[in-house]
């Protein structure tokens, strides 16, 4: 893997870890991802008189990704809106590269040297790190404490029955909702295990798929065409008339979202040409460095000191896949 190789893989999983964050932000996840996924289709089809054709060999691939892409979006929409960014996003993202690895090996024929394997595993046990330090049991005696409400809201306790009396909770360590202790619900760490199992799906798939078509430009910019109905179809068959109106509060950003979201894949198409699939694959998990900062910083998540060493145990795993290459 060069260098030029390298950042543009690191500068497409910046650019994920971003438009991610943006389609967090909004609360329908459907809108979001109709903003998305429409907006990146409308750059498709403006490009696709420009770009060249894929190649025939491609076509069973470029259909096949469509469908799994749409599949990861629902995956990822159902994630978001169950569990925290900072926990869902490294869960989907750090699942994907040691599957990448088993089944780039099985049906790409690709063999990877010691080294190359041993920083796939040592970046994946980073990322896997990463997002179960946000999972970890409460210590004895702790309870979570919920976030504060809003400006001028206040919380109203439900009414007690007719001769009851509140009874004080027992006394306990409060740990602050959204850090050490709070604990995703089984559907959202479902929910996110399985995108990463997409991810890897369409990993694999797309890998292949690209090189058969002999234009990295014209396969991501059909795959957008071909996935990007689907998610805006079933939306206006949710909100009919209503969702032209439920879609202009967020225009601005989902479009800016969409045009990310095809940068970061075109970069990673790209790379594809040029890199073996297992290697790409852990590199572009960077980008949940990215997630965890976003997570700390804009939507308040915790950080921490473990996360930290798991991040720095990734950066290693990452040295040793760009010195066996």
């Amino acid at each position: 893997m060069t260098v030029w190789v390298a950042a543009a893989v690191l500068t497409a999983a910046v650019t994920h870890a971003g438009w991610n964050a943006m389609a967090h932000t909004i609360k329908d996840q459907v809108i979001a991802f109709t903003l998305i996924a429409g907006g990146a289709a409308v750059m498709g089809a403006l490009l696709a008189p420009f770009v060249p054709f894929p190649q025939a060999g491609a076509w069973p691939y470029l259909i096949v990704s469509a469908l799994v892409h749409v599949g990861y979006q629902a995956l990822l929409m159902r994630s978001f809106s169950l569990g925290d960014f900072g926990q869902m996003y490294p869960i989907a993202r750090g699942t994907a590269p040691l599957v990448v690895t088993v089944l780039a090996a099985l049906f790409v024929g690709e063999r990877i040297g010691g080294w190359q394997l041993a920083g796939v595993v040592l970046a994946s046990a980073g990322l896997v790190g990463l997002a179960l330090w946000g999972i970890l049991p409460l210590g004895p005696g702790a309870r979570e404490v919920p976030p504060p409400l809003g400006t001028g809201a206040r919380e109203v306790p439900p009414p007690l029955s007719q001769g009851a009396r509140e009874v004080p909770p027992p006394l306990a360590r409060e740990v602050p909702a959204g850090g050490r202790g709070r604990r995703p619900r089984r559907p959202a760490l479902l929910a996110a295990v399985a995108t990463g199992l997409s991810i890897a799906a369409y990993t694999v798939v797309d890998g292949v798929g690209v090189r058969a078509s002999g234009t990295p430009i014209g396969y991501v910019t059909w795959l957008l065409l071909l996935q990007g109905t689907l998610v805006p179809a079933y939306a206006l068959y949710v909100h009919r008339g209503a969702l032209g109106a439920k879609l202009r509060p967020y225009l601005a950003r989902g479009l800016l979202g969409a045009a990310m979201s095809m940068a970061a894949y075109g970069l990673v198409l790209w790379a594809q040409t040029r890199a073996p699939l297992a290697p790409i694959a852990a590199l572009r998990e960077s980008s949940i460095i990215v997630g965890a900062a976003i997570g700390a910083l804009l939507f308040k998540e915790r950080f921490g000191l473990p996360r930290i060493a798991a991040a720095a145990l990734m950066v290693v795993g990452i040295g040793l896949m760009l010195k066996a290459s």
